[in-house]
């Protein structure tokens, strides 16, 4: 079902209500014109109605329709805290480039300073336990998303060759794309430093050689990289745990190269007025204190597509397998 939403921003946009989660197209997709180039798929179940509708309101011609995002939600001591060890620095240097040398000691305190603000530490067995619960708990909902990755990742075949993976976790996107013969860096980045072990494990099994894999323990609101650095972002359920989202977006757009890929899955919020939203509103305090941050009301595509990227393909889909974690928007967009 498509629903059509007024709005109070100056944009009309759409809402989309997942009804059930049977994994069909239904609707088809509609471009908007520059400076936003747009894709809209809304996967449904046991629909047939067409396209997904556009309307204008009055003959508006100039104002770029945008999409239903009434969305945002994901599966989501300083003294003992070290930003960037001198071992991490030089190896990640190695394979991207990093902030230059010479500014290095001023850029790592603000490095540091974000990342004490905006990911304050936590007790050594609250994170060894949340990553050790990330890598085994996660299967039902992988393995349903397994087909949307696959779909999304094959789009960095020959496109990509220095790939960030922004809150890359325990590292279940890896066995998509690091196995590739034309990847040749990748550098991962969490806030939580007890992901490394896992996501370095990943790698080896997805058959990326470990000399070309690197994991900094920083956050995406403050990316240790050059602008212009990498071919490729990949960020999934990590939006919904950030502190601002749209300066992660920035730094996003930031370290892409001119063309460069962003590939996203974030799961958002459901429709305003629902019973699924009702209690992912009474849940989202206690989710973000026992999930790391996770957020379960973020309206994630909205910022996603305010963002400024020159082309976006986004698609919206719910899962049988969450309960919370419904509906779910991922797709690529292009700097």
């Amino acid at each position: 079902m498509i629903l059509l939403m007024s709005s109070p921003l100056p944009l009309k946009y759409f809402h989309t209500l997942c009804s059930n989660y049977h994994h069909q197209t239904c609707s088809t997709p509609f471009i908007i014109k520059p400076p936003f180039n747009i894709n809209v798929t809304s996967k449904q179940s046991n629909s047939s109605s067409g396209g997904l509708n556009a309307r204008k309101n009055g003959d508006d011609d100039e104002q770029p329709l945008a999409i239903g995002t009434r969305m945002g939600f994901c599966s989501c001591g300083t003294g003992r805290r070290h930003f960037i060890t001198e071992t991490a620095t030089a190896a990640a240097a190695a394979l991207l480039p990093m902030c230059p040398s010479h500014a290095s000691a001023g850029l790592e305190d603000q490095y540091m300073a974000t990342l004490n603000k905006v990911h304050p530490s936590k007790p050594d067995w609250y994170e060894e336990l949340y990553a050790h619960v990330l890598d085994s708990d996660m299967e039902s909902f992988e393995a349903e998303v397994a087909a949307y990755k696959s779909q999304l990742f094959a789009s960095l075949r020959g496109k990509a060759q220095r790939i960030l993976e922004l809150g890359i976790g325990t590292g279940p996107n890896l066995k998509y794309y690091a196995g590739e013969p034309d990847i040749v860096k990748v550098l991962g980045v969490d806030p939580n430093r007890k992901m490394e072990k896992y996501a370095k494990k990943a790698a080896l099994a997805a058959g990326l050689p470990i000399e070309n894999f690197n994991f900094v323990q920083a956050v995406g609101e403050a990316i240790p990289l050059l602008d212009a650095s990498v071919d490729a972002v990949v960020g999934t359920l990590v939006l919904c745990s950030v502190k601002d989202v749209d300066q992660t977006l920035k730094e996003v757009k930031r370290v892409l190269k001119p063309g460069g890929l962003y590939l996203f899955v974030e799961h958002v919020a459901a429709r305003e007025g629902s019973i699924l939203r009702f209690l992912q509103n009474m849940l989202d305090p206690l989710q973000q204190t026992l999930s790391d941050g996770c957020h379960l009301t973020r309206e994630t595509g909205n910022n996603i597509f305010y963002a400024g990227f020159s082309h976006l393909d986004l698609s919206i889909t719910s899962l049988s397998s969450q309960l919370f974690l419904n509906p779910l928007v991922y797709g690529i967009a292009s700097k």
